[in-house]
């Protein structure tokens, strides 16, 4: 089966791979980036790119009539996110509220915006989570705040879509290689004053490296494509499953967060 989709956060990373990936399988592509130099570039790859920017309520409004004036839509793609590092003390309200607008409630609008189509003619929603959305660690907080967020909202609504013809699936990646450590940079220098943190000479000494020093590839990390593949089947099943793991972590912090006490969770997160 193909038809068409709409994946969001394409201008690198996840997304990016996931649209080529489509495309060169037989899927009509419609890719959003936010910037207008991705924006020509996805397009001059043949693909069908609209802008997105997924914490104003006006673009996701405007982005869903352009998408199904273009045609029926067969399924969306949830990729777009970004992450805001830093120790949770830290985290002022107005930032919080700022990853929450692009990951969870962005998100959650261009949703429900589109189920009453899928509704009408069946649909399939794949949200890509992450290793974070299953497991908590030091320096990330608000970032796993808002996979959790949309772990919740995933779950609860396949349960009340099960008698529709709508299928919500999660796919949990991470880690993979991608961009969202360089593009979290800039949050981070506008919401975190860490020089005035009680933990200014941790940030020094543990966050500064990893994010401006990075020391290369985690050894577990996958290249993007890893999540194309369970994007497709997550499309393409005839029964998909409510979860599709990428990544060794991720499958252990899925059988962890079963089986292990918490103080043993909480063991491994600060040692990662």
């Amino acid at each position: 089966m193909a038809g068409r989709v709409l994946i969001t956060g394409c201008s690198s990373g996840i997304g990016l791979d996931a649209a080529r990936r489509l495309q060169a399988e037989g899927w009509q592509v419609v890719a959003t980036c936010r910037n207008a130099d991705d924006i020509a570039a996805r397009q001059a790859e043949g693909m069908s790119c609209l802008h997105l920017e997924l914490s104003d309520p006006d673009s996701v409004a405007r982005l869903v009539d352009q998408v199904l004036a273009g045609g029926p839509l067969d399924a969306l793609v949830n990729n777009a996110a970004f992450a805001l590092p830093g120790a949770v003390e830290d985290i002022s309200r107005d930032a919080l509220r700022s990853i929450f607008e692009a990951n969870l409630f962005g998100t959650h609008d261009l949703t429900v915006r589109l189920i009453p189509h899928f509704r009408a003619r069946g649909g399939r929603i794949v949200t890509i989570s992450s290793v974070l959305g299953l497991v908590g660690i030091p320096w990330r907080g608000p970032y796993v705040a808002t996979k959790f967020a949309l772990e919740g909202l995933s779950d609860v609504l396949r349960i009340e879509m099960a008698n529709t013809g709508v299928k919500v699936i999660l796919i949990e990646p991470g880690p993979i290689t991608s961009r969202i450590r360089l593009n979290a940079i800039p949050h981070f220098e506008a919401w975190v004053n860490w020089r005035g943190s009680a933990r200014a000479d941790e940030y020094r000494s543990v966050l500064l490296k990893r994010l401006y020093e990075p020391s290369g590839k985690d050894r577990f990390e996958l290249p993007p494509s890893a999540v194309s593949d369970r994007i497709l089947r997550a499309l393409t099943a005839s029964r998909p499953a409510p979860r599709y793991y990428v990544t060794t972590p991720t499958r252990l912090s899925g059988i962890g967060r079963r089986i292990l006490p918490t103080r043993a969770l909480d063991w491994f997160a600060r040692r990662s």
